[in-house]
């Protein structure tokens, strides 16, 4: 990773990005989304139907498209085993683009989710101009670390917070000779990690959103972490505190130490 902890390189991609991207899973409005390609965010991700974030990024592609990486793909447990040119055709649509940056098959849990018949389909959107870089996002690590290894994806989105560290093991050491550049999701852990969990002592800190994300993009395996700021203010809040760089040792501890509470108080959520 090199010494900017605000901006980096998308592994083997060459784009140059903030290392916050941004998802309206909380519904911030089109003014929050406006704010983030202010305060230099420029990795957006959306499913096209997260219509706040459509209609806030829209004109900002259509005045400066090379600003932007625009992040989305097509859900593997909401439309099975589609027609990815089907899918791609409706987000150029709904962006009002003319070629996506980031396409990615979503929601793959098994390997089975994801053939390799899908896979050639993705280099061949890579091969038509319509898309720069393809890859997937999923729960199953081992599997991504198994991609990664083999080199055939741009992109990996997968889980890792403070909470969930398996892909320090399961994937992040199988990028080192392929590159893929690697987005994470869930830094918070759906806010579990923004609150105490069962038996956590009454008088101890928690965690805030921005240390979440201070301990995901402190890992050289991560190069861009997903945010959703439900506002603005949650916005500058995540922005500002990059400033501060990777976390101390301490920090780190800490982190770790809360994450393996909010793990073991909540296993159903593995």
């Amino acid at each position: 990773m090199p010494g900017d902890f605000t901006y980096t390189t998308l592994g083997k991609t060459g784009l140059r990005v903030h290392r916050l991207g941004f998802a309206a899973s909380y519904r911030p409005g089109e003014d929050t989304v406006r704010h983030a390609a202010e305060r230099g965010i420029n990795l957006f991700f959306g499913y096209g139907m997260d219509r706040q974030l459509v209609r806030g990024l829209r004109p900002l592609l259509q005045a400066q498209r090379e600003r932007f990486i625009v992040a989305t793909g097509a859900y593997n447990y909401m439309l099975g085993h589609t027609n990815l040119q089907r899918s791609l055709e409706k987000r150029l649509r709904q962006f009002g683009t003319e070629y996506i940056d980031l396409f990615l098959f979503l929601g793959v849990m098994r390997e089975k989710d994801f053939p390799l018949r899908l896979r050639d389909d993705l280099i061949l959107l890579k091969q038509s101009g319509k898309v720069r870089f393809v890859g997937m996002s999923g729960h199953n690590r081992k599997f991504a670390g198994r991609i990664a290894r083999e080199g055939g994806m741009d992109v990996l989105m997968v889980r890792y917070n403070a909470a969930h560290r398996g892909a320090e093991e399961e994937v992040f050491p199988h990028c080192s000779q392929h590159h893929p550049g690697v987005i994470s999701y869930t830094a918070t852990r759906w806010r579990y990690l923004l609150r105490p969990p069962k038996g956590w002592p009454a008088n101890e800190r928690v965690p805030t959103a921005p240390m979440c994300y201070r301990f995901v993009l402190s890992n050289p395996g991560v190069h861009v972490a997903l945010s959703a700021p439900r506002s603005p203010r949650e916005l500058d809040e995540n922005i500002d505190a990059l400033a501060r760089g990777p976390l101390d040792p301490e920090e780190d501890r800490f982190m770790r130490s809360f994450g393996d509470a909010v793990h073991q108080a909540k296993k159903f959520f593995m």
